[in-house]
């Protein structure tokens, strides 16, 4: 039997907590923990939580139910909360759920192994801290997890040819449904250095696609500096000085806000070749009037020119976008307008919710809520609608040759790969590639949510 400690990660919400959970794999690696697959054989199980969705912090409130119980049987195993709810509600999940051992905030990620040491199975502790002092540690990843999955007694969070690089941490804008900088604090961005250092780390241990990770990535470096002799850098250079790496193939970048949106940004779309032609720009709403309850500082109007200056520069690329249907005060023509905005830009894809009041936010007070069932009508007529748009953009891809990174093998060893503008593309013919290899197709159908291909080439391969 392995005397060395066990751990599991369970992951809920936003691409932020997969590369948090992935940070969190590594420093318990590096301390000699191995990663397990069954929560209920883990010595240590993490809870990694996200706030910004109800949905998403009621499964995690569930997990955490069913951990009660695993823990009985088990007294040994040590339960942690990580992420934003932990950092929103701290000492109080303890009280809520004795059970709990460690409550861990956004900004107490890398204190984590040290944190568990102190552990003795009687008391909680929480580690919730927050400082707008805060420096993002530098972070090397561990190369053998990258290079060696398979070694590793579970899977690897993310593919290993792909992989998240976090440039910044929370947020300054105070969108008055959001609880982001309150759960990860105010904008503070990586230092240049340490995010080229972890992109040649990245690239040398064989990942060919990267992206570039944080709350609003368009203020990259204008709160703190960033640059070893404090000068201006924007997040445009980082682009560029990413996009010079030797070897790597593709780069990508999420999240922004519209109103930071530069022309100098969308020229990179223009100029850099392994810029990938596809940019998630959240619009949230179609209507003025609650953009400015949202307190999102830009305008439909805004929003449409900067579509079409994208457009200019980059007349393929591909957007996809967010939608908050129902949000305090929404009446029947302002969703008209967002259904309009729907019509106008028709996005390749959106991520749409119905608004759920969130702990600590502004318009968590508002009076004017929306019924449940408008807000369901609301979101079943969008949804629909988008999902027509879907089919009508994918649509326009056939007969079109385009490369897929190839992203797994199927069990008939048929393949699944994605474009540079973020399709699903599913091939049935079987040739010799693994995962990371670029493979020209042929489209020759298109559904909803993916395309289907016929090869053409082999671009290249791993060496």
């Amino acid at each position: 039997m392995n005397s060395q400690p066990s751990f599991s990660i369970k992951t809920f919400g936003c691409q932020m907590n997969e590369r948090d959970s992935e940070i969190m794999a590594q420093l318990l690696a590096e301390h000699g923990y191995i990663e397990s697959m069954d929560i209920d054989d883990a010595d240590v199980v993490i809870v990694n939580t996200c706030s910004i969705r109800a949905k998403a912090e009621q499964k995690a409130m569930s997990l955490l139910g069913v951990l009660r119980k695993v823990k009985k049987k088990r007294p040994g195993m040590k339960v942690c909360v990580a992420g934003c709810v932990a950092q929103q509600e701290g000492q109080e999940i303890c009280e809520r759920m004795p059970h709990i051992d460690l409550v861990i905030g956004t900004q107490n990620l890398y204190e984590l192994a040290g944190l568990l040491e102190t552990l003795d199975g009687r008391t909680s502790k929480v580690a919730v801290g927050m400082s707008d002092l805060y420096e993002i540690p530098a972070f090397i990843p561990n190369l053998s997890r990258l290079i060696l999955p398979e070694e590793s007694q579970a899977p690897s969070p993310a593919h290993s040819f792909r992989k998240f690089l976090t440039i910044m941490q929370g947020c300054d804008n105070y969108c008055t449904y959001c609880v982001v900088p309150y759960t990860r604090g105010r904008e503070i961005s990586r230092k240049v250095k340490d995010i080229i250092d972890e992109a040649h780390v990245l690239v040398d241990a064989g990942v060919r696609e990267i992206t570039l990770l944080g709350q609003n990535v368009n203020s990259y470096g204008r709160t703190n500096a960033v640059s070893t002799d404090g000068a201006e850098y924007s997040f445009s250079q980082l682009l560029r000085e990413v996009a010079a790496i030797t070897r790597l193939q593709r780069l990508r970048f999420t999240t922004s806000n519209p109103k930071d949106l530069s022309a100098e940004l969308m020229r990179c779309f223009a100029e850099i070749e392994i810029l990938c032609p596809q940019f998630h720009l959240p619009v949230q709403s179609g209507s003025n009037a609650v953009l400015k309850r949202m307190n999102r500082k830009y305008t439909r109007e805004l929003y449409l020119q900067k579509v079409a200056e994208l457009r200019a520069f980059r007349p393929d690329i591909a957007l996809s976008t967010d939608v908050i249907v129902g949000f305090p005060g929404e009446t029947d023509a302002d969703f008209e307008e967002t259904m309009d905005i729907l019509e106008k830009v028709r996005f390749h894809s959106s991520f749409s919710f119905k608004y759920s009041d969130r702990p600590g936010t502004r318009s968590a007070d508002f009076a004017d809520k929306v019924d449940e069932k408008v807000k369901s009508e609301r979101l079943s007529r969008f949804q629909k609608r988008q999902d027509e748009i879907c089919l009508e953009q994918n649509s326009l891809y056939v007969g079109k040759n385009l490369p897929i990174m190839i992203e797994k093998i199927t069990e008939d060893n048929g393949m699944v790969g994605r474009t540079p503008t973020n399709n699903i593309v599913h091939v049935e013919e079987k040739i010799v590639c693994s995962p990371g290899d670029i493979v020209n197709v042929t489209i020759y159908h298109a559904g909803q949510h993916s395309l289907k291909g016929l090869v053409l080439s082999t671009v290249n391969t791993h060496q």
